[in-house]
C-alpha cells in the first residue's frame, strides 16, 4: 500500500519499421447509436461499462458511451515495466479515474492511473504467480500465458473498491482514496482467505518442489444478494459472504474453469471445459447448480485456446438466453440457449451455428450481446506475443449472429475478415462501431497493430489506427476498454495504450 509521485507516462518503445507502414485508413464514422436496452445494472458493481473486462454482470461487453469515431484519433501509451507489464482489465472510478491491474515478472500491480496521461497516481503490489515462478526456472514462459489466475480478472464494486483473488488464493477487497497533500493510496479494506478451502501448496521461490496441490483462483464476481463468488483453475466453485467472512465451496470434479463467468438475478452462469452451468446460493451460501449443459469439448486443445473447452465467458442477452462457443474439432459452433431453471434439458438449446473455415476456429475470448445479436471473433492460431513477430498474422474472422425474434433459431447476419488475433473486442452502443485489435501479414516483417472501427451493422471497417509496432504492442489476450470519456484503451504486453479523438 502506497501512493506515489504522478510521472509522466513513458512510451512503449516502438520496433523498426513504424514510418513504412499506414498509419491510419479509412475516414471518420457518424455516431448511429443502436436501439435496444442496457443489461441490467448489478446493484454491487460500478455503472455498466465501467466495471471489469466485460463491461457489466451479463458479459455484454458493450459500453453504453461512444468510443472514438476516428477523428484525427491520436495514440499514448505507458510502459509498466522493463519487461512485461500488461495492464488488462481497466475500469473506471466515479472520477473517470482508471484502475487496472498489470502483470508483471515481479508480480501483479493493482494500479490508480490518470486517463489522459496514463501516468500512475498510486499503486498496490501483488504476490508473484506460481507460473512465473515455474516459467522462469523452467524457461518455458508458455505457462505464464496461459495462466488466467493472480488479479486479472477483477471488478470494481458499487464504491469504488476493487475486488480480485490474488495467487495466495486470498480474495481482496481494496479502497483507493487522496491524501491532504494530494497524492493516492491504495489501502486494503477486506482480506478473505480461501486456503481452508482451496489447496494451496504452490511453486514459490520458497517452495521450489511442492509435493502437493495448488489451485489457483480465476476470477471472482458478486451475485444480486452481495455474495462474492469465486472460481478456482480446477474447478471449485465458492462464495464469500463480505457480512460474516463465511466461506463456501463445491468441486465440479474433473472439470476446469479458466474464464471469468456471468451474473443475474436468476443466477450465477459458469461454463467449465466440459459443460455450462446455472448456479444459485443456499441459505448458508453454498453453491448449488440450477442445470447443466455438456457441449462438444472437440479432442484436443486448439492453438489460440488455454485448454480443451469453451474459451468463452458465459454472455447473457436477450429474452432469458445465454451464449458460449464450444471446442468443436472441425469448425467451432456459438451456442445460445434458454437459461431457465424450468426449461426441460431437450428444449433447453436455441441454435447452434458454425463459424469460421474448417479446422482454423476457436476463440479464447468473450462474445459480445447486444439485444438478439451475437458478435464473436477468431482466434485461430495465436499462442502468446511470439507467435505473431516477423509480420506474422492469424487466419482470422468476425461474424455476426442474430436469434430470430420468434426463438426458433438464429441466422448469420453477417461474415469479415478482419484479423483481430486476440483481444476482448467492444461494441459501444451510443455510435454503432465495433472495436477490434487487428493486425495484418506483412511482407517486410513489420509487426503493425491496430485499433479498428467496424460499423455493427454491416460488419465494414470503417477506419482504423496504428497504435505501434513490435510485439511490446501485442495485446495477448488483453480487452479494449471505452473510458466514459471516449478513449479507447488496450492493454499490451508493456503496459497500456489510449486512442483517443483529438478532431
Amino acid at each position: 500500500m502506497y501512493g506515489i509521485s504522478p510521472a509522466q507516462a513513458e512510451e512503449i518503445p516502438k520496433a523498426p519499421g513504424h514510418r513504412l507502414v499506414s498509419h491510419y485508413d479509412g475516414s471518420p464514422a457518424t455516431a448511429v447509436p443502436l436501439p435496444g436496452e442496457q443489461p441490467p445494472q448489478h446493484p454491487y458493481l460500478a455503472p455498466n461499462g465501467r466495471s471489469g473486462m466485460h463491461s457489466d454482470a451479463a458479459g455484454s461487453a458493450t459500453s453504453p458511451w461512444s468510443g472514438p469515431l476516428g477523428r484525427n484519433p491520436q495514440v499514448t501509451s505507458e510502459k509498466i515495466a522493463a519487461l512485461g507489464g500488461e495492464c488488462a482489465t481497466a475500469t473506471f472510478d466515479s472520477g473517470g479515474r482508471l484502475v487496472t491491474v498489470c502483470g508483471t515478472f515481479s508480480g501483479f500491480k493493482v494500479k490508480l492511473l490518470d486517463p489522459r496521461t496514463l501516468a500512475t497516481l498510486a499503486e498496490h503490489q501483488l504476490p508473484q504467480r506460481s507460473s512465473t515462478v515455474e516459467a522462469i526456472t523452467s524457461l518455458d514462459f508458455a505457462k505464464i500465458f496461459k495462466d488466467t489466475s493472480g488479479g486479472a480478472y477483477f471488478y470494481l464494486d458499487n464504491q469504488d473498491r476493487a475486488v480480485l483473488a490474488d495467487s495466495r488464493q486470498h480474495v481482496l477487497r481494496l479502497s483507493h482514496s487522496q491524501d491532504p497533500d494530494g497524492s493516492w493510496k491504495f489501502t486494503v479494506d477486506d482480506d478473505w482467505d480461501l486456503t481452508g478451502q482451496v489447496p494451496h501448496d504452490c511453486v514459490s521461490w520458497t517452495n521450489l518442489w511442492p509435493s502437493g496441490t495448488c489451485d489457483p483462483v480465476t476470477s471472482v464476481m458478486p451475485d444480486w444478494d452481495g455474495l462474492i463468488w469465486w472460481v478456482t483453475r480446477q474447478g471449485r466453485v465458492g462464495t464469500v459472504d463480505p457480512r460474516t467472512a463465511r466461506i463456501r465451496s463445491v468441486r465440479l470434479a474433473g472439470e476446469e474453469i479458466q474464464n471469468s463467468f456471468s451474473v443475474a438475478e436468476d443466477g450465477v452462469s459458469i461454463v467449465t471445459d466440459h459443460a455450462l452451468y446455472s448456479f444459485r446460493a443456499s441459505a448458508d451460501g453454498t453453491p448449488e447448480a440450477q442445470w447443466r449443459q455438456t457441449y462438444d469439448r472437440g479432442t484436443g486443445t486448439k492453438p489460440g485456446s488455454v485448454n480443451q473447452g469453451s474459451g468463452t465467458t458465459p454472455d447473457l442477452f436477450g429474452d432469458g438466453y445465454v451464449a458460449i462457443t464450444d471446442n468443436a474439432d472441425d469448425r467451432m459452433n456459438v451456442l445460445v440457449y434458454k437459461r431457465g431453471a424450468d426449461v426441460p434439458a431437450g428444449e433447453r438449446l436455441v441454435c447452434k451455428v458454425p463459424v469460421f473455415g474448417s479446422g482454423a476456429s476457436t476463440t479464447d475470448n468473450s462474445l459480445i450481446t447486444w439485444g438478439n445479436s451475437i458478435v464473436v471473433e477468431n482466434n485461430y492460431g495465436y499462442e502468446n506475443p511470439t507467435t505473431l513477430v516477423l509480420g506474422k498474422s492469424v487466419v482470422g474472422g468476425v461474424s455476426r449472429i442474430d436469434v430470430r425474434a420468434d426463438g426458433s433459431g438464429c441466422d448469420t447476419v453477417w461474415q469479415s475478415g478482419i484479423r483481430s488475433p486476440s483481444t476482448v473486442p467492444k461494441l459501444s452502443t451510443a455510435n454503432g462501431l465495433l472495436y477490434f485489435y487487428e493486425k495484418e501479414p506483412n511482407a517486410w516483417g513489420i509487426d503493425a497493430w491496430y485499433l479498428t472501427a467496424v460499423d455493427f451493422r454491416t460488419g465494414e471497417r470503417r477506419w482504423r489506427r496504428l497504435t505501434g509496432t513490435g510485439p511490446l504492442y501485442d495485446n495477448n489476450w488483453a480487452p479494449i476498454t471505452l473510458g466514459p470519456d471516449g478513449t479507447a484503451y488496450i492493454g499490451v504486453f508493456n503496459g497500456i495504450v489510449a486512442v483517443r479523438d483529438t478532431g
